[in-house]
Protein backbone atom coordinates (compact mmCIF):
# COMPACT_ATOMS: atom_id res chain seq x y z
CA UNK A 1 0.00 0.00 0.00
CA UNK A 2 1.34 3.45 -0.94
CA UNK A 3 2.42 5.72 1.89
CA UNK A 4 -0.26 8.35 1.14
CA UNK A 5 -3.07 5.78 1.08
CA UNK A 6 -1.84 4.30 4.37
CA UNK A 7 -1.69 7.75 5.96
CA UNK A 8 -5.25 8.46 4.77
CA UNK A 9 -6.46 5.17 6.25
CA UNK A 10 -5.07 6.08 9.68
CA UNK A 11 -6.31 9.69 9.47
CA UNK A 12 -9.83 8.53 8.57
CA UNK A 13 -9.78 6.01 11.44
CA UNK A 14 -8.99 8.80 13.91
CA UNK A 15 -11.85 10.97 12.58
CA UNK A 16 -14.64 8.38 12.62
CA UNK A 17 -17.03 8.00 15.55
CA UNK A 18 -16.13 5.42 18.18
CA UNK A 19 -18.48 2.50 18.76
CA UNK A 20 -16.57 1.21 21.80
CA UNK A 21 -16.57 2.82 25.22
CA UNK A 22 -14.20 0.34 26.84
CA UNK A 23 -13.26 -2.74 24.82
CA UNK A 24 -11.36 -4.27 27.76
CA UNK A 25 -14.72 -5.10 29.42
CA UNK A 26 -15.22 -7.77 26.72
CA UNK A 27 -11.87 -9.42 27.35
CA UNK A 28 -11.49 -12.63 29.36
CA UNK A 29 -9.08 -10.95 31.79
CA UNK A 30 -11.69 -8.36 32.86
CA UNK A 31 -12.92 -8.88 36.43
CA UNK A 32 -16.54 -7.71 36.84
CA UNK A 33 -17.86 -6.49 40.19
CA UNK A 34 -20.46 -9.28 40.18
CA UNK A 35 -20.09 -12.78 38.71
CA UNK A 36 -23.55 -13.52 37.32
CA UNK A 37 -25.32 -16.89 37.52
CA UNK A 38 -22.60 -18.51 39.62
CA UNK A 39 -23.83 -17.60 43.11
CA UNK A 40 -24.36 -21.22 44.16
CA UNK A 41 -20.88 -22.38 43.14
CA UNK A 42 -19.20 -19.28 44.59
CA UNK A 43 -20.96 -19.78 47.93
CA UNK A 44 -19.95 -23.47 48.01
CA UNK A 45 -16.28 -22.67 47.40
CA UNK A 46 -16.30 -19.68 49.77
CA UNK A 47 -17.74 -21.80 52.59
CA UNK A 48 -15.06 -24.47 52.07
CA UNK A 49 -12.25 -21.88 52.03
CA UNK A 50 -13.54 -19.60 54.82
CA UNK A 51 -11.63 -21.48 57.61
CA UNK A 52 -8.43 -20.19 55.94
CA UNK A 53 -9.18 -16.79 57.47
CA UNK A 54 -8.82 -18.40 60.91
CA UNK A 55 -5.65 -20.17 59.69
CA UNK A 56 -7.38 -23.55 59.67
CA UNK A 57 -6.43 -25.56 56.59
CA UNK A 58 -9.47 -26.10 54.34
CA UNK A 59 -10.09 -29.19 52.22
CA UNK A 60 -8.44 -29.44 48.82
CA UNK A 61 -10.91 -28.63 46.05
CA UNK A 62 -11.29 -29.91 42.49
CA UNK A 63 -13.34 -27.50 40.33
CA UNK A 64 -14.44 -28.78 36.94
CA UNK A 65 -16.72 -27.81 34.06
CA UNK A 66 -16.52 -27.02 30.37
CA UNK A 67 -14.53 -24.08 28.96
CA UNK A 68 -16.17 -20.71 29.59
CA UNK A 69 -18.39 -21.88 32.47
CA UNK A 70 -16.98 -19.28 34.90
CA UNK A 71 -14.57 -21.47 36.91
CA UNK A 72 -11.48 -19.24 36.76
CA UNK A 73 -13.46 -16.00 37.01
CA UNK A 74 -15.33 -17.24 40.09
CA UNK A 75 -12.15 -18.46 41.80
CA UNK A 76 -10.35 -15.16 41.16
CA UNK A 77 -13.40 -13.28 42.48
CA UNK A 78 -13.39 -15.37 45.67
CA UNK A 79 -9.61 -15.01 46.08
CA UNK A 80 -9.74 -11.22 45.75
CA UNK A 81 -12.47 -10.95 48.38
CA UNK A 82 -10.62 -13.27 50.75
CA UNK A 83 -7.37 -11.32 50.38
CA UNK A 84 -9.19 -8.03 51.03
CA UNK A 85 -10.48 -9.44 54.34
CA UNK A 86 -7.07 -10.97 55.18
CA UNK A 87 -5.26 -7.66 54.53
CA UNK A 88 -7.78 -5.70 56.60
CA UNK A 89 -7.42 -8.09 59.54
CA UNK A 90 -3.67 -8.72 59.11
CA UNK A 91 -4.17 -12.45 58.56
CA UNK A 92 -1.11 -14.25 57.08
CA UNK A 93 -3.00 -15.77 54.14
CA UNK A 94 -1.51 -16.00 50.65
CA UNK A 95 -3.18 -17.22 47.45
CA UNK A 96 -1.01 -18.16 44.46
CA UNK A 97 -2.63 -18.58 41.04
CA UNK A 98 -0.80 -20.52 38.31
CA UNK A 99 -2.10 -21.19 34.80
CA UNK A 100 -0.65 -24.64 34.05
CA UNK A 101 -1.19 -24.15 30.32
CA UNK A 102 1.59 -21.57 30.15
CA UNK A 103 4.86 -22.82 28.73
CA UNK A 104 8.00 -22.27 30.82
CA UNK A 105 5.88 -22.05 33.98
CA UNK A 106 4.29 -25.46 34.40
CA UNK A 107 5.70 -27.76 31.74
CA UNK A 108 8.07 -29.59 34.13
CA UNK A 109 8.05 -30.44 37.83
CA UNK A 110 11.12 -28.25 38.31
CA UNK A 111 9.51 -25.19 36.75
CA UNK A 112 6.25 -25.28 38.66
CA UNK A 113 7.96 -25.68 42.05
CA UNK A 114 10.45 -22.97 41.09
CA UNK A 115 7.54 -20.67 40.22
CA UNK A 116 5.91 -21.35 43.60
CA UNK A 117 9.22 -20.53 45.30
CA UNK A 118 9.51 -17.26 43.35
CA UNK A 119 5.98 -16.31 44.44
CA UNK A 120 7.32 -16.52 48.00
CA UNK A 121 10.25 -14.22 47.16
CA UNK A 122 12.95 -16.81 46.47
CA UNK A 123 15.40 -16.38 43.58
CA UNK A 124 15.44 -19.72 41.77
CA UNK A 125 17.11 -20.14 38.35
CA UNK A 126 15.09 -21.49 35.41
CA UNK A 127 17.34 -24.56 35.26
CA UNK A 128 20.45 -25.96 36.91
CA UNK A 129 19.41 -27.15 40.38
CA UNK A 130 18.35 -30.67 41.34
CA UNK A 131 14.55 -30.85 41.62
CA UNK A 132 14.86 -32.00 45.25
CA UNK A 133 16.81 -28.81 46.01
CA UNK A 134 14.06 -26.65 44.45
CA UNK A 135 11.50 -28.42 46.65
CA UNK A 136 13.69 -27.77 49.71
CA UNK A 137 13.98 -24.04 48.90
CA UNK A 138 10.20 -23.79 48.44
CA UNK A 139 9.42 -25.73 51.66
CA UNK A 140 11.90 -23.70 53.73
CA UNK A 141 10.61 -20.37 52.37
CA UNK A 142 7.03 -21.42 53.13
CA UNK A 143 7.74 -22.52 56.71
CA UNK A 144 9.60 -19.27 57.43
CA UNK A 145 6.52 -17.25 56.43
CA UNK A 146 4.27 -18.98 59.00
CA UNK A 147 1.22 -18.65 56.78
CA UNK A 148 -1.66 -20.49 55.25
CA UNK A 149 -1.13 -20.86 51.49
CA UNK A 150 -3.80 -21.64 48.91
CA UNK A 151 -2.34 -22.81 45.58
CA UNK A 152 -4.74 -22.51 42.64
CA UNK A 153 -3.65 -24.67 39.70
CA UNK A 154 -5.74 -23.70 36.67
CA UNK A 155 -5.81 -26.19 33.76
CA UNK A 156 -4.38 -28.73 36.22
CA UNK A 157 -4.81 -31.52 33.66
CA UNK A 158 -2.23 -29.76 31.45
CA UNK A 159 0.27 -29.95 34.33
CA UNK A 160 -0.27 -33.73 34.62
CA UNK A 161 -0.03 -34.17 30.83
CA UNK A 162 3.30 -32.31 30.70
CA UNK A 163 4.97 -33.06 34.03
CA UNK A 164 3.27 -36.22 35.30
CA UNK A 165 1.36 -36.62 38.56
CA UNK A 166 4.41 -36.83 40.88
CA UNK A 167 4.29 -33.08 41.40
CA UNK A 168 0.63 -33.29 42.47
CA UNK A 169 1.45 -36.16 44.82
CA UNK A 170 4.18 -34.08 46.47
CA UNK A 171 2.00 -30.97 46.75
CA UNK A 172 -0.95 -32.86 48.26
CA UNK A 173 1.45 -34.37 50.85
CA UNK A 174 3.26 -31.12 51.58
CA UNK A 175 1.67 -30.56 55.03
CA UNK A 176 3.46 -33.65 56.34
CA UNK A 177 6.77 -31.79 55.80
CA UNK A 178 5.74 -28.36 57.13
CA UNK A 179 5.89 -27.29 60.79
CA UNK A 180 4.73 -23.66 60.83
CA UNK A 181 2.70 -23.25 57.63
CA UNK A 182 -0.09 -25.13 55.89
CA UNK A 183 -1.13 -25.57 52.25
CA UNK A 184 -4.34 -26.39 50.41
CA UNK A 185 -4.63 -27.11 46.69
CA UNK A 186 -7.41 -25.87 44.40
CA UNK A 187 -7.39 -27.62 41.02
CA UNK A 188 -9.38 -26.27 38.07
CA UNK A 189 -9.97 -28.32 34.91
CA UNK A 190 -12.16 -28.45 31.79
CA UNK A 191 -11.74 -32.23 31.84
CA UNK A 192 -13.46 -34.05 34.69
CA UNK A 193 -12.10 -37.38 33.46
CA UNK A 194 -8.45 -36.46 33.98
CA UNK A 195 -8.75 -37.14 37.72
CA UNK A 196 -9.41 -40.82 36.95
CA UNK A 197 -5.98 -41.34 35.39
CA UNK A 198 -3.82 -39.91 38.19
CA UNK A 199 -2.34 -41.87 41.08
CA UNK A 200 -5.25 -43.05 43.33
CA UNK A 201 -3.56 -41.39 46.32
CA UNK A 202 -3.52 -38.05 44.47
CA UNK A 203 -7.14 -38.51 43.43
CA UNK A 204 -8.33 -39.08 47.01
CA UNK A 205 -6.32 -36.10 48.32
CA UNK A 206 -7.11 -33.60 45.56
CA UNK A 207 -10.83 -34.37 45.32
CA UNK A 208 -11.70 -33.85 48.98
CA UNK A 209 -14.38 -31.46 47.69
CA UNK A 210 -15.63 -31.51 44.06
CA UNK A 211 -17.47 -28.53 42.58
CA UNK A 212 -19.14 -28.76 39.17
CA UNK A 213 -19.73 -25.65 37.05
CA UNK A 214 -22.55 -26.41 34.56
CA UNK A 215 -22.65 -24.68 31.16
CA UNK A 216 -24.56 -21.39 30.88
CA UNK A 217 -27.85 -21.48 28.98
CA UNK A 218 -28.79 -18.92 26.30
CA UNK A 219 -30.74 -16.65 28.69
CA UNK A 220 -27.88 -16.59 31.22
CA UNK A 221 -25.42 -15.75 28.43
CA UNK A 222 -27.66 -12.88 27.31
CA UNK A 223 -27.61 -11.48 30.86
CA UNK A 224 -23.82 -11.69 30.97
CA UNK A 225 -23.46 -10.10 27.52
CA UNK A 226 -25.94 -7.33 28.31
CA UNK A 227 -24.07 -6.34 31.46
CA UNK A 228 -20.72 -6.22 29.65
CA UNK A 229 -22.13 -4.58 26.48
CA UNK A 230 -23.60 -1.67 28.46
CA UNK A 231 -20.08 -0.76 29.57
CA UNK A 232 -18.18 -1.81 26.44
CA UNK A 233 -20.18 0.01 23.74
CA UNK A 234 -21.58 3.49 23.15
CA UNK A 235 -25.37 3.84 23.41
CA UNK A 236 -27.56 2.41 20.64
CA UNK A 237 -24.62 0.79 18.84
CA UNK A 238 -25.92 -2.80 18.92
CA UNK A 239 -28.60 -3.71 16.39
CA UNK A 240 -31.65 -5.52 17.84
CA UNK A 241 -31.01 -9.25 18.02
CA UNK A 242 -27.21 -9.05 18.19
CA UNK A 243 -26.97 -10.16 21.82
CA UNK A 244 -29.57 -12.92 21.33
CA UNK A 245 -27.74 -14.34 18.31
CA UNK A 246 -24.39 -14.11 20.07
CA UNK A 247 -25.81 -15.97 23.10
CA UNK A 248 -27.49 -18.58 20.89
CA UNK A 249 -24.24 -19.35 19.06
CA UNK A 250 -22.39 -19.79 22.35
CA UNK A 251 -25.15 -21.79 24.06
CA UNK A 252 -24.96 -24.23 21.16
CA UNK A 253 -21.20 -24.52 21.80
CA UNK A 254 -21.57 -25.85 25.38
CA UNK A 255 -22.62 -22.53 26.97
CA UNK A 256 -19.19 -20.95 26.68
CA UNK A 257 -19.26 -17.38 28.07
CA UNK A 258 -15.71 -16.69 26.86
CA UNK A 259 -16.79 -17.53 23.33
CA UNK A 260 -19.84 -15.27 23.66
CA UNK A 261 -17.70 -12.33 24.80
CA UNK A 262 -15.13 -12.97 22.06
CA UNK A 263 -17.91 -13.09 19.44
CA UNK A 264 -19.31 -9.75 20.58
CA UNK A 265 -15.89 -8.09 20.71
CA UNK A 266 -14.79 -9.37 17.28
CA UNK A 267 -18.18 -8.41 15.77
CA UNK A 268 -17.56 -4.87 17.05
CA UNK A 269 -14.08 -4.87 15.52
CA UNK A 270 -15.48 -6.07 12.16
CA UNK A 271 -18.00 -3.22 12.22
CA UNK A 272 -15.20 -0.79 13.08
CA UNK A 273 -13.13 -1.92 10.09
CA UNK A 274 -16.11 -1.36 7.83
CA UNK A 275 -16.38 2.20 9.23
CA UNK A 276 -19.96 1.56 10.36
CA UNK A 277 -21.66 3.22 13.32
CA UNK A 278 -23.37 0.06 14.63
CA UNK A 279 -22.84 -3.66 15.14
CA UNK A 280 -25.17 -5.71 12.94
CA UNK A 281 -26.38 -9.32 13.13
CA UNK A 282 -24.31 -10.22 10.05
CA UNK A 283 -21.17 -9.23 11.97
CA UNK A 284 -21.81 -12.07 14.45
CA UNK A 285 -21.64 -14.58 11.55
CA UNK A 286 -18.37 -13.05 10.33
CA UNK A 287 -16.93 -13.07 13.85
CA UNK A 288 -17.97 -16.73 14.34
CA UNK A 289 -16.11 -17.79 11.20
CA UNK A 290 -12.96 -15.88 12.16
CA UNK A 291 -12.88 -17.05 15.79
CA UNK A 292 -13.46 -20.72 14.94
CA UNK A 293 -10.47 -20.68 12.59
CA UNK A 294 -8.21 -18.93 15.12
CA UNK A 295 -9.44 -21.03 18.08
CA UNK A 296 -8.56 -24.36 16.50
CA UNK A 297 -5.07 -23.23 15.52
CA UNK A 298 -4.45 -21.74 18.97
CA UNK A 299 -5.56 -24.93 20.75
CA UNK A 300 -3.34 -27.10 18.56
CA UNK A 301 -0.32 -24.81 19.01
CA UNK A 302 -0.57 -24.99 22.83
CA UNK A 303 -1.16 -28.75 23.12
CA UNK A 304 1.54 -30.88 24.84
CA UNK A 305 3.83 -32.80 22.46
CA UNK A 306 2.11 -36.11 23.21
CA UNK A 307 -1.25 -34.68 22.14
CA UNK A 308 0.35 -33.16 19.05
CA UNK A 309 1.88 -36.55 18.17
CA UNK A 310 -1.51 -38.28 18.50
CA UNK A 311 -3.16 -35.60 16.36
CA UNK A 312 -0.41 -35.78 13.72
CA UNK A 313 -0.99 -39.56 13.55
CA UNK A 314 -4.71 -38.96 12.95
CA UNK A 315 -3.94 -36.32 10.31
CA UNK A 316 -1.59 -38.74 8.54
CA UNK A 317 -4.32 -41.39 8.34
CA UNK A 318 -7.09 -38.92 7.44
CA UNK A 319 -5.39 -38.13 4.14
CA UNK A 320 -6.03 -41.74 3.01
CA UNK A 321 -9.78 -41.14 3.22
CA UNK A 322 -10.56 -44.33 5.18
CA UNK A 323 -12.22 -44.86 8.57
CA UNK A 324 -9.59 -44.40 11.31
CA UNK A 325 -9.50 -46.74 14.32
CA UNK A 326 -7.65 -46.27 17.61
CA UNK A 327 -5.27 -49.18 16.92
CA UNK A 328 -4.19 -47.66 13.59
CA UNK A 329 -3.49 -44.34 15.28
CA UNK A 330 -1.38 -46.06 17.93
CA UNK A 331 0.73 -47.84 15.28
CA UNK A 332 1.54 -44.52 13.56
CA UNK A 333 2.06 -42.82 16.95
CA UNK A 334 4.71 -45.40 18.01
CA UNK A 335 6.67 -44.86 14.78
CA UNK A 336 6.45 -41.09 15.32
CA UNK A 337 7.81 -41.44 18.87
CA UNK A 338 10.81 -43.40 17.56
CA UNK A 339 11.36 -40.70 14.94
CA UNK A 340 11.14 -37.74 17.32
CA UNK A 341 12.59 -39.22 20.53
CA UNK A 342 9.29 -38.86 22.43
CA UNK A 343 8.55 -41.30 25.25
CA UNK A 344 5.97 -43.83 23.98
CA UNK A 345 2.81 -43.81 26.09
CA UNK A 346 0.53 -46.83 26.51
CA UNK A 347 -2.38 -47.34 24.12
CA UNK A 348 -4.77 -46.64 27.03
CA UNK A 349 -3.16 -43.26 27.64
CA UNK A 350 -3.33 -42.40 23.94
CA UNK A 351 -7.01 -43.34 24.13
CA UNK A 352 -7.39 -40.75 26.92
CA UNK A 353 -5.63 -38.13 24.76
CA UNK A 354 -7.97 -38.95 21.84
CA UNK A 355 -10.92 -38.40 24.22
CA UNK A 356 -9.44 -35.02 25.22
CA UNK A 357 -9.04 -33.98 21.56
CA UNK A 358 -12.66 -35.02 21.00
CA UNK A 359 -13.76 -32.88 23.96
CA UNK A 360 -11.86 -29.91 22.51
CA UNK A 361 -13.77 -30.31 19.24
CA UNK A 362 -10.66 -30.95 17.12
CA UNK A 363 -11.66 -34.52 16.27
CA UNK A 364 -14.83 -36.59 16.35
CA UNK A 365 -14.47 -39.96 18.12
CA UNK A 366 -17.50 -42.19 17.50
CA UNK A 367 -17.74 -45.44 19.51
CA UNK A 368 -18.71 -48.39 17.29
CA UNK A 369 -19.46 -52.01 18.16
CA UNK A 370 -17.46 -54.83 16.57
CA UNK A 371 -19.71 -57.57 17.92
CA UNK A 372 -17.85 -60.27 19.81
CA UNK A 373 -14.57 -58.34 19.20
CA UNK A 374 -15.73 -55.59 21.54
CA UNK A 375 -15.95 -51.86 20.85
CA UNK A 376 -13.59 -49.38 19.28
CA UNK A 377 -13.64 -45.74 18.26
CA UNK A 378 -13.91 -44.50 14.71
CA UNK A 379 -12.08 -41.18 14.50
CA UNK A 380 -12.20 -38.30 12.06
CA UNK A 381 -10.97 -34.71 12.08
CA UNK A 382 -13.56 -32.05 12.90
CA UNK A 383 -11.42 -29.24 11.48
CA UNK A 384 -12.24 -27.60 8.13
CA UNK A 385 -10.26 -29.03 5.18
CA UNK A 386 -9.03 -25.51 4.44
CA UNK A 387 -7.05 -25.41 7.73
CA UNK A 388 -5.51 -28.90 7.60
CA UNK A 389 -2.33 -27.85 5.77
CA UNK A 390 -1.75 -25.12 8.35
CA UNK A 391 -2.45 -27.59 11.18
CA UNK A 392 0.07 -30.00 9.68
CA UNK A 393 2.75 -27.27 9.60
CA UNK A 394 2.03 -26.32 13.23
CA UNK A 395 2.35 -29.97 14.32
CA UNK A 396 5.53 -30.53 12.31
CA UNK A 397 7.06 -27.44 13.90
CA UNK A 398 5.94 -28.51 17.41
CA UNK A 399 7.32 -32.01 16.96
CA UNK A 400 10.56 -30.81 15.27
CA UNK A 401 9.75 -32.69 12.06
CA UNK A 402 10.65 -29.81 9.73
Amino acid sequence: MKKQKLTNLFENFLKKDEIFNDKKVLQISHMPDVVEHREEQINQIAQILAPSLKLNRPSNIFIYGKTGSGKTLSMKHIAQNMLNVADKNKIPLKIIYINCKLKRVADTEYRIIAQLGRELGEKIPNTGLPTDEVYRIFFDALDKKEMLLLITLDEIDQLVNKAGDAVLYNLTRINEELKKSQVSIIGISNNSRFIDIVDPRVKSSLSEEDILFPPYNALQLQDILRGRANKAFKENVLEDGVLAKCAAYSAKEHGDARRALDLLRVAGEVSERECLSNVQIKHIDEAESKIEHDRVLDIITTQPKQSQAALYSILSLQSKGEAILTGQIYDIYKKLCNQTGLKTLTQRRIGDIIAELDMLGIINAKVISKGRYGRTREISLSTPDSTNNKIKRILEEGLDLL
